[in-house]
């Protein structure tokens, strides 16, 4: 039984008791269930009669009698104990409980996944790195969280589309052409352009293929170059992004915004609405009716489109495209766009506790013996993805990065998150799911065959260690679900090396393959399906944080 089946139990009791005249209540829509802490308080808690105590005008543990009543004769449920206030200490039967495991392996990759999160369409924005340079540490966190937060999302049933937006219009644009027709001519970088080896190196395969470029003034140069240069940068940050495991549906341009009139376009609707003012020959947007500290310009009084009317084009493009909710996810000096993108919605007519959420991140230091790693002859000035990549590998810097809640700042070691040992977190997670395949090889060497559901007798699963676990593989799903309602997908990280903690103490406890001459049993057979239900949990988390499950390390 799964806590989602228990807790549809837990609803059936108080319904019985609402149409037995017993109860004059509600019957909630979720009941919220506890896995107990300790074994001699049942498998699961609720707290459903504290919660209907006062609509009902009752004492809670009176109205936790009556909902225990009927929720013992549930099947599967062994015993309903009312503790304290008025807690449910829920105890299932020991098949019942061990018949997790046959489910957690018949549904296989599905698993976890939920409708939770069904007919929403999630606008996911995450790394938007300017295509003038490498994609380096502060965006590589963001790459790492913003595809584990599209999995989660998926595995809730929410129809998502991870979209980049290439911030390929304005003044930077400008001086990264500068710089490669500084680099063309063998001219030092200028002043405010960009350094780096990778400069040289774009200039480069931009010369071998227009070697007249180097030769031409700059006026003319300068667009070719520029248009080149995007064009290479653009792809070396996609060919980066794949390497590591993360794929965008839609790659946004600005310039394509400002170039299709979207952005004059977006100006008169909002101007329709009612918030566009002229003030000193410049064009506003009174956000400041919405919350945010100040009237926002659209329009310079030279004429020149400001960013924020971009954002306002690019948010009312998105809502066009039919998404409900509009999810950014943006570096630490972006506190700012909070309440200003928020602001922006409501002027738009939009509700913005519903379209818009914006997900800030903090800085990531990456360190090695004791010194910070922030020098490179690639980018100039950072560490690249690529380098981090070259440095780790991919499984050990998603985890790492995608671990911690990102409203902390994060300090990776090199040493740490490479090591072989159970202190290092995705070690000890992946180090269960190569544990589990071995422990599998093992039996199938031995003639061991438990494929057949007949064979398996969930019954023999009463060790504490094995309801531990059980309990511990039922959480699953309810994780997931928290995680992509609360968009944060570190919880599927947490919960893993839960998970992996208390396999470790099944596996040291519960003898699992016969050992010498001692005679295959059904409790043998039924351990070997409780660790192939924990192969498959583990798996598919890591999955959802793009990391992966191997068979042998």
């Amino acid at each position: 039984m799964t806590p989602a089946e228990l807790a549809d139990a837990v609803q059936i009791a108080v319904y019985t008791a609402v149409q037995a005249g017993e109860l004059d209540v509600d019957v909630p829509r979720d009941i919220h269930l506890e896995r107990s802490r300790r074994r001699d308080h049942g498998d699961y808690a609720s707290n459903i009669a504290m919660q209907l105590a006062k609509s009902a005008g009752m004492p809670p543990r009176e109205l936790a009698e009556i909902v225990a009543r009927h929720l013992r004769g549930a099947g599967g449920v062994r015993a309903v104990e009312v503790a304290g206030p008025g807690f449910l200490n829920i105890s299932l039967d020991s098949e019942t409980a061990g018949r997790l495991a046959l489910t957690v392996v018949a549904a296989g990759p599905a698993y976890g996944r939920s409708e939770t999160l069904r007919k929403q369409r999630i606008n996911l924005e995450f790394v938007s790195a300017n295509p003038t340079g490498p994609v380096h540490l502060g965006h590589t966190r963001w790459a790492a969280v913003g595809d584990s937060l599209r999995r989660v999302l998926e595995a809730a049933g929410a129809d998502v589309v991870s979209e980049y937006y290439i911030n390929d219009a304005g003044v930077q644009m400008q001086k990264f052409a500068a710089s490669l027709y500084a680099a063309a001519r063998g001219l030092p970088a200028p002043e405010d352009g960009y350094a780096g080896e990778y400069i040289a190196d774009v200039t480069a395969r931009i010369l071998a293929a227009a070697p007249q470029l180097a030769e031409m003034d700059e006026a003319a140069a300068l667009p070719e170059l520029l248009e080149r240069g995007y064009r290479m940068m653009l792809a070396d940050i996609a060919a980066s992004l794949e390497r590591f495991g993360v794929h965008f549906d839609v790659w946004f341009s600005e310039r394509a915004l400002h170039n299709s009139g979207r952005v004059d376009e977006a100006i008169a609707t909002l101007r329709e609405q009612g918030h566009v003012f002229d003030l000193d020959g410049a064009v506003w947007l009174r956000t400041t009716d919405f919350g945010d500290d100040k009237d926002r310009v659209l329009v310079k009084a030279d004429g020149e489109k400001t960013y924020f009317a971009a954002d306002a084009a690019y948010y009312l493009d998105k809502r066009s495209r039919g998404f409900d909710t509009c999810v950014y996810l943006l570096g630490a000096d972006h506190h700012g766009y909070i309440n200003r993108l928020r602001a922006l919605a409501a002027c738009a007519g939009d509700d913005p506790d519903r379209s818009v959420q914006v997900l800030i991140g903090q800085l990531v230091k990456l360190m090695r013996g004791g010194q910070e790693l922030k020098m490179s002859k690639r980018a100039g000035t950072v560490v690249t993805l690529d380098e981090l990549v070259d440095l780790v590998g991919v499984d050990a810097a998603r985890y790492s990065l995608a671990r911690a809640s990102t409203d902390s700042q994060l300090v990776l070691d090199v040493e740490e998150i490479t090591r072989a040992a159970p202190e290092n977190p995705v070690y000890y997670v992946q180090y269960v799911a190569a544990r589990t395949a071995s422990l599998a090889r093992n039996a199938r060497e031995l003639g061991l065959n438990w494929s057949a559901p007949e064979s398996f007798r969930p019954q023999l699963l009463v060790d504490d260690r094995e309801a531990l676990l059980l309990g511990a593989l039922g959480e699953f799903p309810r994780t997931v679900a928290t995680a992509a309602e609360l968009r944060e997908p570190h919880r599927i990280a947490r919960y893993l090396e839960d998970l992996a903690g208390t396999y470790h103490r099944f596996y040291d406890g519960c003898r699992i393959l016969p050992r010498g001459e001692e005679e295959v049993s059904d409790l043998h057979l039924a351990r070997l399906w409780l660790n192939d239900a924990t192969r498959t949990v583990i798996s598919n988390g890591l999955a959802m944080l793009g990391v992966s499950a191997p068979e042998r390390m």
